[in-house]
């Protein structure tokens, strides 16, 4: 084992520990330090000189004892050597009561006569603050707000024997804020709230207090939003910095306004057409207010004022939609109810009466705004008509005649009702239809036509319609004239009322006919001597004829629904008046004349021929005029002769005849114009030649013959 070592000294720097310093033994590789408390004691091994025994008791006495130790073994404990161990640091507990001012207090340290504690800024700047005290608390003032300072502490003893130090770092509490601003957002109905930053400040919070209400934010930045903030309030807005030392005084409240909350009891009243007035309570902070009218054409009209009501302009028929916004420094308020108020619809000021007939009478318009149905009343002094629908025009009927109205067309809305400022048209409807009482006939073509109405102030025209065309005569009291109606024609006689309000219903018509037209062209042939045949052109209307030749010697009649007809025993050379009676299917009849009819001269008797000469005949008959021209013809197979005797004569001579023939000889009296009659009779005579130039005539009837 090695030698005992010797302690040269023994002391303590940390109240935990004390540090042993001796000369080297050879061949010890390691030592061991022992410290003894009574029965107590804590043994060390270290490589060398000097060692340090830990894990003691501040300030205690304790006996160091070293041994050195090799392979070999240990020495024995070296002479002990007394050594006390330093007093215990004391124990911190610091705050910043204050944005510049440090608290610091601590426990009581055993064996402590007092005790030294400094104070300087971590960052080395500024001066050091040192405090010695018998006491176990004390402040550092006068400090940088929101500074970092480092706080070191110990305990000595009553020799002035300094103890462990205790080493804090304490930040001072931040300055209050400043320059803090608020900016209101009355859209989003909250607060942005700013300020300049703070020393030391890790965080800021805002407090915005409105009576019990406390609405708060927290940032670590210079500004902060304040939510949901209330319409109509005010609230006194804060901010208090913050670090891990503690908060700030807060700021001296802002006072802020929000924007006042939106109207209410709002009220749209139409005291008279064309005006609304709308009305609302007055709300907390409001300033003035504004009212916005647009209507449902797009159109926008607002009303700005500080009192509680405004004033518009309307029309008919339009929706408006209405909203009250009261306005402060802070801004618009929250958009409160919207109201829809519907004025009156429009009423039709230009509707058209027309009368239908008149009874009945059909009333039009123009669509008017805001009209969803229209009342039609038409009023006289004990009746009203009406007529609902939703279509712009209504016929109403069974009206009096003759007699004013009050017609007014009122609109009607679902939301608004009825408009009843419309004004009224005054109408007066047409006039009563009259009743024609008699139709009389002044002439053939002229008609006087009666009739009866109650009208006052109308014109009367009287219409004769048929096949023809129309006839009209026109009289404002009761009776007129149809003139020139044509004859044959049939009509269908009616009369109308006209005045200023309208034309009547047509009277019922009464049937109408003129007597039958007198055929314009009447020609009479003669056919034989006792027989004439007379036609004529169809006369209109006519059914049947009455035909009359009439002479002092007698009268020819012929009834017929032909237009033409043979009469006979007509005796001739007489001169005959001519009539002609056109008979209508009802009997009416139109007697009419004509010129003068004579018949033909009466055809010669006693017809003879006579020779002459061998190659001369002569013809000779009895005359029954001597003033009647007479022609004579002979027609034979070896030519055809003629002769024409004088006025007055009843003879005629022909002189170159051939004989040996047979002649047809007919003796015709000649007209006027030139023409031979053509029923005259005939004979027939043979001709027969004697020798070679005398002859014979023999006439040749149905039992005889008679030559000369």
């Amino acid at each position: 084992a090695p030698d005992i070592p010797v302690i040269d000294q023994a002391y303590s720097k940390l109240s935990n520990s004390i540090t042993v310093e001796w000369r080297a033994v050879p061949g010890a590789t390691s030592y061991m330090l022992t410290a003894q408390d009574g029965d107590s004691f804590i043994e060390t091994v270290v490589k060398n000189s000097p060692g340090t025994v830990t894990g003691l008791k501040p300030s205690t006495l304790y006996r160091i004892t070293i041994r050195s130790m090799n392979s070999g073994g240990k020495s024995q404990p070296s002479p002990f050597r007394k050594a006390k161990t330093v007093l215990a640091a004391p124990i911190l507990s610091v705050s910043s009561p204050s944005c510049d001012s440090i608290a610091v207090s601590w426990k009581a340290v055993y064996m402590a006569a007092g005790f030294s504690v400094s104070l300087m800024r971590s960052d080395g700047l500024g001066r050091m603050l040192k405090e010695n005290t018998t006491n176990t608390s004390l402040i550092f003032t006068n400090l940088d707000p929101g500074t970092l300072y480092t706080i070191k502490a110990y305990a000595w003893n009553v020799n002035g024997m300094p103890g462990d130090d205790f080493i804090y770092n304490q930040r001072t509490s931040p300055n209050t804020p400043v320059d803090v601003k608020v900016a209101f957002n009355s859209g989003a109905s909250r607060a942005v709230v700013s300020w300049m930053p703070t020393e030391g400040a890790l965080t800021y919070s805002v407090t915005a207090s409105s009576g019990l209400l406390k609405l708060k934010c927290n940032t670590s930045s210079t500004s902060c939003t304040v939510p949901s903030l209330q319409c109509g309030s005010e609230y006194y807005v804060s901010v208090t910095a913050h670090n891990d030392a503690g908060s700030s005084k807060p700021t001296d409240a802002v006072s802020l306004k929000t924007v006042p909350c939106a109207p209410v009891n709002i009220s749209i009243e139409e005291a008279e057409p064309g005006h609304l007035l709308v009305s609302w309570s007055s709300v907390s902070f409001g300033h003035y207010y504004v009212v916005f009218v647009k209507s449902d054409d797009g159109l926008e009209v607002y009303c700005n004022t500080s009192y509680t009501q405004c004033h518009f302009q309307s029309d008919c028929g339009f929706t408006y939609f209405i909203s009250v916004f009261a306005y402060n420094k802070a801004g618009q308020s929250p958009l409160g109810d919207v109201f829809n108020y519907t004025t009156a619809p429009c009423c039709p000021s230009d509707f058209r009466a027309v009368f239908v007939s008149s009874d009945t009478v059909r009333v039009a318009w123009a669509p008017v705004r805001g009209a969803d149905m229209y009342e039609t009343r038409a009023a006289d002094w004990g009746s009203v008509v009406l007529c609902n629908d939703t279509a712009t025009a209504c016929t109403l009927s069974a009206l009096q005649c003759n007699t004013p109205y009050s017609i007014t067309v009122y609109s009607f809305s679902e939301a608004r009702g009825s408009n009843t400022s419309c004004a009224p048209k005054r109408v007066e409807t047409a006039p009563c239809s009259p009743e024609i009482k008699n139709i009389s006939k002044e002439s053939l073509s002229v008609i006087s036509v009666q009739w009866q109405s109650s009208n006052e102030e109308a014109t009367y025209v009287v219409t004769a319609r048929g096949e023809a065309g129309l006839w009209h005569c026109t009289s404002t009291g009761n009776s007129c004239t149809l003139i020139d109606l044509p004859c044959g024609s049939a009509f269908s006689v009616s009369a109308i009322a006209r005045s200023p309000a309208g034309q009547s219903l047509p009277s019922y018509s009464v049937p109408l006919e003129t007597a039958p037209c007198c055929p314009n062209d009447l020609i009479l042939t003669q056919v034989t001597q006792s027989v004439t045949n007379i036609s004529w052109s169809v006369g209109m209307g006519a059914q049947t004829y009455l035909t009359t030749l009439e002479s002092p010697k007698g009268q020819a009649k012929c009834h017929t629904l032909q237009n033409y007809c043979l009469l006979g025993c007509i005796t001739c050379g007489t001169n005959y008046t001519v009539s002609l009676q056109a008979i209508s299917e009802t009997g009416l009849t139109s007697t009419c004349t004509y010129q003068g009819y004579s018949s033909s001269a009466c055809c010669p008797s006693g017809v003879k021929l006579f020779r002459l000469s061998s190659s001369g005949i002569r013809v000779l008959w009895r005359a029954a005029d001597e003033t009647i021209n007479y022609s004579t013809d002979l027609h034979g197979s070896k030519g055809n002769f003629t002769c024409a005797p004088s006025l007055g004569q009843s003879h005629c001579d022909i002189t170159e005849i051939p004989c040996g023939d047979v002649y047809t000889v007919v003796v015709a009296p000649v007209t006027d114009k030139g023409l031979k009659l053509t029923f005259c009779p005939k004979k027939i005579y043979s001709v027969t030649c004697s020798g070679s130039s005398v002859g014979m005539v023999i006439y040749r009837g149905k039992s005889n013959a008679e030559h000369l």
